[in-house]
């Protein structure tokens, strides 16, 4: 494949696909649909898929050192167990699920799960609130953190774990923070770089060895690589009006892969993007870095 041809492998028509995964040890990449809300798991090598139908919105996940899974639902945090499909509650929800749900999470080195939140309402439209940032170990539970915004997007550490980027997605602002590995403190928060509202807003991102900031243009149809002082490398263009987020993958974290959602498109505009909610792949010439994955 050509390095920035971007190519579909999978007609999945997600409402919202989120939060794609590489997990080396099983040559797979796990995925969510937010709104059908399902884990979904994608085997490059062999084309075969696997999907866990879940009972409320889905804002992200993360291994859990048992072999299962947590899955952020509106509903609280949640032990997915794979076999069997159960769910077990392990935090509820730290706001009313009537008005937010759980947006974007990851963990960082030491098996700390950062969660973002989002302002989505099930009913009528009351006025916009923020929600606030939190943490979450199994030890611990969940934690609230200085950061609050209605739309939390865009999670990712530098490759020294020293640096962590967060966006406030309706704002178009990617900030970064000083973070303290050992405690999991941020500090220091600045502006990293700003997406003009006609380019859409920042979604999803990963990190390359080089230390770029990739990030999905939602609304924008791109990919942009940004420098590790908040420049503009490049963007790459997309077939789709709304990636959510991208993710290194394959066995030299070597191959991007890409989820896009369908939300919100009229019918006109799905049938002019016809793989509109599909997950794809591409080479962007870079190598990422690989991901802490399991929650402790």
């Amino acid at each position: 494949m050509p390095q920035g041809q971007v190519e579909l492998v999978l007609d999945a028509r997600a409402i919202i696909g989120e939060s794609p995964t590489w997990v080396p040890a099983e040559g797979a990449l796990y995925w969510i649909d937010v709104k059908a809300p399902a884990l979904h798991r994608y085997e490059p090598a062999t084309g075969a898929t696997q999907e866990w139908k879940l009972t409320s919105d889905v804002g992200a996940f993360a291994l859990l050192e048992d072999g299962n899974v947590l899955v952020a639902l509106r509903l609280g945090l949640h032990r997915l167990d794979l076999a069997s499909g159960n769910l077990t509650l392990l935090a509820p929800p730290p706001f009313d699920p009537a008005l937010f749900r759980f947006n974007e999470g990851a963990c960082d080195a030491n098996g700390r799960f950062w969660v973002g939140v989002m302002f989505d309402p099930l009913d009528g439209d009351p006025p916009v609130q923020p929600g606030r940032l939190h943490s979450f170990t199994l030890a611990g539970g969940l934690r609230p953190e200085p950061d609050a915004a209605e739309l939390h997007n865009g999670m990712a550490w530098s490759a020294d774990g020293r640096v962590f980027y967060l966006s406030h997605s309706n704002t178009g602002v990617i900030y970064a923070f000083d973070y303290d590995v050992a405690d999991g403190r941020l500090s220091n928060k600045r502006v990293f770089a700003t997406i003009p509202n006609k380019l859409g807003i920042p979604d999803g991102a990963a990190i390359d060895v080089d230390g770029g900031y990739w990030c999905a243009l939602h609304g924008g149809g791109k990919l942009r690589r940004f420098n590790a002082d908040g420049s503009v490398d490049r963007d790459i263009d997309l077939p789709v009006s709304q990636p959510t987020m991208c993710a290194f993958a394959g066995p030299d974290l070597g191959t991007m892969f890409l989820t896009t959602a369908s939300d919100k498109m009229s019918e006109a505009d799905r049938n002019r993007e016809r793989y509109t909610g599909g997950l794809f792949r591409l080479l962007t010439g870079k190598t990422g870095i690989e991901r802490p994955l399991r929650v402790r």
